[in-house]
């Protein structure tokens, strides 16, 4: 396993042999943790590691941990000592245990513990608060700083993962593997933010605070609310007990993702159901990209002939917007894939491999129809997170309730959103937060002045429609499906399927999310001035 960087002062690896000690030095390493107990079976002596550091002048550590029993006290000792090494110029410092993981975990619980930042000079905790370290929230804190950096800001967010989820849908395909789609959230909050790695259970917005769910208040002088939305896997009876097993799979979730490539690999004849729940979802055209990726490995292995394909979409169309939905029939039919529209999977029964959905056809009684499946790949229903829906933030329907193209709440001038939380009627895809992100940016610095919002948000959102191995059609458009291209019809007609497209998103766009838009770099996403 190569180094993996945390922060530019940590870093983790696996087992350390005595010969890594020498590369570790080179590297410019001054310390080195052992988090892993020298009676763990296949440990190196930590003392043998202890003399090789000796020798190449690195301090070392022995700090063990038992994985499965992690304390807090375990977390404040290496907190304790990173600050220790950290005042003595001893930085940076590799932790190493068995694989890496355990020295990780316990950092992240040691950043959660880290003291708060000082009081900003208007009496609050912070200049801005984000509630969210998803694509939204470490987006906008990076444009911010790219044009302050002198805000104190904190990043709340529980998780010590960050994902970078539009690459799912590679992985349940074949392209990617699942570990090109995740980094250490520690690794991508910008530097200089204060990482709460905690949850959010409250807004208290006449009171500029926020509380968190081990009971402690966090104020702020401006709050950015970009939390995501929830996959309610608990909306379709039986599912939850039965995702990841008897065929049942999904590419909206981490770990999931790779079994639906399994699945497609294996399959050789039977019936394959891909579904969509009633909108809002994230990425609309994600379900039907699964279908077509599936079906495009059965096509090309030769297949295809021996298995039936449904689409079963809870909405009326193929995709919301018209413009798109000829160049995907060519290909609905191309694999023979039947449609069925105004279907809502609303249970499954994994073992027995039978689906059932609710038929709710215009003018027309609700029906239920029972389905046989060998594999079926499942979009879930999506609602807002119970802390944001239960909030005074929220609209009647439990999104954070902005103004659509300020981004501002509608009811409190220090409060913006983004996101897929929020009530704005665009399409909720990464895109769309790229987007967003400099938007909101521009437009509370302008609040912290005095100033209206400077710059207006015109929903543009994109999908790339992975039609094929090797072609996408580009979909990409704003509010009211109104057509908004980056590139003139020359270079790449969105309407079409495209290789160039494919290419984008294969090759260009990873490195543009992981490089760019977290890192503040707002290449064809600088906003619009409301001036210009």
């Amino acid at each position: 396993m190569p180094i993996r960087h945390v922060t530019a002062d940590f870093a983790v690896h696996e087992q350390l042999q005595i010969a890594d000690i020498e590369t570790i030095a080179k590297a410019g390493f001054k310390t080195v943790i052992c988090n892993r107990p020298d009676d763990e079976a296949g440990a190196v002596p930590s003392a043998s590691i202890a003399a090789a550091c000796e020798a190449q002048g690195l301090d070392f550590v022995y700090m063990p941990v038992v994985s499965s029993a992690m304390t807090a006290a375990d977390a404040a000792t290496l907190g304790a000592t990173l600050a220790k090494v950290g005042a003595t110029g001893k930085t940076p410092v590799l932790a190493y245990c068995r694989s890496g993981t355990r020295s990780q975990r316990l950092f992240d619980m040691a950043a959660a513990l880290a003291p708060a930042a000082s009081p900003s000079a208007g009496g609050a905790d912070y200049d801005v608060v984000i509630v969210g370290g998803g694509a939204a929230g470490i987006a906008v804190a990076s444009s911010l700083l790219e044009r302050d950096s002198s805000l104190k800001m904190a990043i709340i967010d529980p998780s010590s993962a960050h994902f970078y989820q539009p690459g799912w849908t590679m992985v349940g395909g074949g392209i990617f593997t699942s570990d090109q789609t995740v980094k250490t959230m520690a690794s991508q909050i910008p530097g200089g933010v204060k990482w709460i790695n905690k949850a959010v259970v409250s807004f208290a917005p006449d009171q500029n605070l926020v509380t968190l769910d081990d009971g402690r208040d966090v104020s702020y002088a401006q709050l950015v609310v970009c939390p995501g939305l929830t996959l309610n896997w608990g909306a379709i009876d039986g599912l939850a007990t039965t995702l990841g097993q008897n065929g049942v799979t999904s590419n909206y979730r981490f770990d999931l993702a790779p079994y639906t490539w399994e699945l497609v690999q294996s399959m050789r004849g039977g019936t394959a159901i891909f579904t969509q729940p009633p909108m809002p979802i994230k990425c609309a055209g994600a379900p039907q990209k699964a279908m077509y990726l599936s079906a495009d490995h059965w096509h090309r292995t030769g297949v295809l002939k021996d298995i039936s394909i449904d689409f079963c979409n809870a909405g009326g169309a193929l995709f919301g917007v018209e413009a798109y939905v000829p160049a995907l029939m060519e290909y609905v039919k191309k694999y023979n894939a039947g449609l069925q529209f105004f279907y809502n999977l609303v249970a499954i029964d994994g073992p027995r491999k039978l689906a059932t959905f609710e038929v709710k056809q215009p003018d027309q009684p609700v029906t239920r129809v029972e389905k046989p499946f060998d594999m079926i790949h499942v979009c879930p229903p999506q609602i807002a997170p119970d802390f944001i829906s239960h909030s005074p933030l929220a609209d009647a329907g439990g999104w954070v309730d902005v103004d659509q193209h300020s981004l501002r709440h509608k009811r409190h001038d220090n409060i913006w959103g983004l996101g897929d939380a929020t009530n704005t009627p665009n399409a909720k895809t990464a895109a769309a937060v790229r987007k967003q992100a400099p938007i909101v940016a521009v437009n509370l610095l302008a609040a912290r002045a005095g100033k209206p919002p400077v710059s207006h948000y015109q929903g543009y959102g994109s999908c790339p429609l992975t039609v094929e191995r090797g072609k996408i059609v580009l979909a990409e458009f704003g509010y009211g499906g109104a057509l908004d291209p980056t590139f003139p019809a020359w270079v790449n007609d969105g309407t079409k399927p495209s290789r160039l497209a494919w290419f984008l998103k294969e090759k260009l766009l990873p490195p543009l999310y992981w490089h760019g838009m977290l890192k503040g770099k707002e290449w064809l996403a600088s906003p619009k001035l409301n001036s210009q």
